[in-house]
């Protein structure tokens, strides 16, 4: 797939990049250029590759899942100007 001078225009217009009639046949040959390196990695066979989330094999070291309320309540609220039954007073404002 090759690019034009239409498609440069284009994807400049898209991408919100101002660019002038001398920059359109540079970019058209880098656009082009980067499409051949993608249509050489296309020819690469990857369907015994298993795919990665890390370069080295690792497992990630997880907590424990269990719920609790955290056993701190009266701190979190130790700094609002207005507390009951450690949860948060605020004024009404939909009547």
């Amino acid at each position: 797939m090759a690019v034009d001078e239409n498609t440069v225009r284009r994807i400049a217009h898209l991408a919100r990049i101002a660019v002038t009639d001398e920059e359109v046949p540079h970019l058209q040959s880098e656009l082009n250029a980067i499409l051949s390196f993608v249509a050489q990695l296309d020819a690469v066979d990857v369907s015994n590759v298993e795919p990665m989330t890390s370069v080295l094999p690792m497992a990630l070291r997880q907590r424990a899942d269990v719920m609790n309320d955290g056993g701190y309540a009266d701190r979190i609220v130790a700094n609002a100007p207005q507390t009951e039954d450690n949860y948060f007073v605020v004024p009404k404002v939909v009547e």
